[in-house]
């Protein structure tokens, strides 16, 4: 299996580390063979080369590689002339390897306290349409800007499909059981949105073995901290999806617990949900959990699934027993180092 990494920015190549120890024990104890390749991205490779990926790396991605590893990237002080962010590599990936579905579980780990019992639920967000499509072609001058959301109707069916076919391989919400797959927008206010749930609607129909569920997104919002336990797999459009993961991550432990996948038909890479920390590099202070749940992800995508539940039980037995705890920021009291060596512990007892 060969596995490209992205170091990334920031915390990234910390993670990263810590994530190849993992992922190589694992798959040695499976006599998995696993080779590791480095291809450069980021802000620091934008800097180097005023392009955020280096050259021919998604050709490799597609024709190389069974899936990528990436590590967050990004500096906060490296912009474009426009004024946003350079060096990110949401657009280069999502849209040149038309990995469509963003999919970000949200999940409760054991001992890790909360106001409620249970969390485990999936959000399937649009990854190549929706607002985020105007990245780098908005307009503007000194008195006005506008970005353009758009929908189309392949790129709506195929997420919602995606939605539900995830809603039929898990066991439902923590609350009741029940495989549902709600659909999230403002179709009240947004004729873009209006377009979604009626498609959605009509792939419903195709589907009466899992609930189809509707909300708003300011409900949505409001439901996902005060009712967790109703949800069972979300989908949503770009920018909608990329909010609400990110306030599920805070009622679950912190970004730093949460992994994320981007799945197209023929390509896949995988990353933590959050940003590259710049503030704490270089510190034993970043939270690993997320990059290590990714590349649980990763292996299970390809197939590997065994070796992808050894990594998940070895996070969940280090939490469980009280090896890893978080400070009120998220950072684990143990550090990077203390968690990287927590999950290899419990995979050499083969917890």
């Amino acid at each position: 299996m060969r596995i490209a990494c992205v170091d990334g920015d920031g915390i990234g190549p910390e993670l990263m580390a810590s994530a190849r120890e993992v992922l190589a024990a694992a798959a040695a104890l499976d006599e998995l063979d696993v080779e590791f390749g480095f291809e450069a991205g980021g802000a620091r490779t934008y800097l180097e080369t005023g392009e955020p990926l280096v050259a021919g790396a998604l050709e490799r991605f597609r024709g190389e590689y069974d899936a990528v590893l990436k590590g967050p990237v990004g500096l906060p002080e490296v912009r474009k002339p426009d004024g946003t962010e350079a060096g990110v590599l949401g657009g280069v990936l999502r849209n040149g390897l038309d990995t469509y579905a963003n999919v970000r579980p949200v999940r409760l780990l054991p001992g890790i306290r909360a106001d409620v019992d249970r969390i485990d639920y999936v959000i399937v967000r649009e990854n190549t349409e929706g607002l985020y499509l105007s990245r780098g072609s908005g307009v503007r001058n000194e008195r006005a800007a506008s970005d353009q959301l758009l929908m189309t109707r392949v790129g709506v069916e195929r997420i919602v499909r995606f939605a539900f076919e995830t809603a039929r391989a898990r066991s439902g919400a923590p609350k009741d059981g029940v495989s549902r797959v709600t659909c999230v927008d403002k179709s009240n206010v947004l004729r873009s949105f209006a377009f979604f749930r009626d498609i959605f609607d009509e792939i419903a129909a195709d589907h009466p073995d899992v609930e189809a569920d509707h909300r708003y997104t300011d409900a949505a919002a409001h439901d996902l901290v005060a009712d967790p336990g109703h949800f069972d797999v979300l989908v949503t459009e770009n920018f909608v999806g990329d909010m609400l993961s990110d306030l599920g991550a805070a009622t679950a432990g912190g970004l730093g617990t949460c992994p994320s996948g981007n799945i197209g038909d023929d390509a896949a890479y995988f990353e933590p949900v959050h940003g590259s920390a710049p503030s704490i590099a270089g510190q034993d202070k970043a939270n690993p959990t997320s990059q290590l749940l990714t590349a649980a992800m990763l292996l299970d995508h390809v197939g590997a699934t065994g070796t992808a539940r050894r990594i998940t039980a070895a996070v969940e037995s280090a939490y469980a027993d009280g090896a890893v705890r978080l400070n009120p920021d998220g950072t684990p009291t143990c550090g990077t180092r203390g968690v990287t060596e927590a999950v290899l512990t419990r995979l050499r007892r083969g917890v």
